[in-house]
């Protein structure tokens, strides 16, 4: 897994090219593109036909419709805010990595329960960052964070110096690297 996962809010799909060609020239081969907007399923097609080789998944996926669609548009992952058991059954049944937001003990186990050792830790400034990653992983040795949410360019380093850090989310992986290429 990459280090760097970019939460893309596409909101037109003419956005997309722009999008993923300012990632890819930034050096991220990541992108989590959120069902937010009405064109999320088409967007993430598009991306998986014409960025072959990007790791596209699909993000702020709260259901099962949801998560079949993005599956069907060739998601290669799963993203959610919170825990859907409907999701990781789906998830499971197609050997498709699922990533639950979990920011409590109780649904750090249920994610445990159905096999998910690597968990989103969202939103990460309001449920105590770092500091609080660090107190679970007391009582969950084998968890995993992707915290996203607060995290940007001013703590990222302090984040992924921490083993237990599977990758950091955010919308300012997208921010920077359009900022980057229009500065070009």
């Amino acid at each position: 897994m990459e280090k760097r996962i970019p939460v893309v809010v596409i909101k037109e799909l003419s956005e997309t090219d722009k999008i993923l060609t300012a990632l890819k020239n930034d050096g991220i081969n990541t992108a989590e593109i959120t069902f937010r907007t009405a064109c999320a399923a088409e967007a993430i097609a598009y991306a998986c036909k014409n960025y072959p080789d990007m790791n596209v998944g699909a993000g702020t996926v709260i259901n099962a419709e949801q998560c079949e669609a993005a599956l069907a548009a060739g998601a290669k992952f799963i993203v959610s805010p919170g825990l859907s058991p409907a999701v990781a059954k789906i998830c499971k049944l197609r050997g498709v990595p699922y990533y639950p937001g979990c920011v409590t003990p109780t649904e750090i186990m249920a994610a445990l329960e159905l096999g998910i050792t690597t968990v989103k830790f969202f939103p990460a400034n309001v449920y105590g960052g770092l500091k609080a990653m660090k107190a679970l992983a007391g009582p969950f040795p084998q968890i995993k964070f992707i915290p996203t949410g607060g995290v940007d360019a001013s703590n990222l380093d302090e984040y992924l110096a921490w083993e237990k850090i599977a990758a950091v989310g955010g919308s300012f992986y997208v921010k920077d690297a359009l900022a980057k290429m229009e500065n070009k």
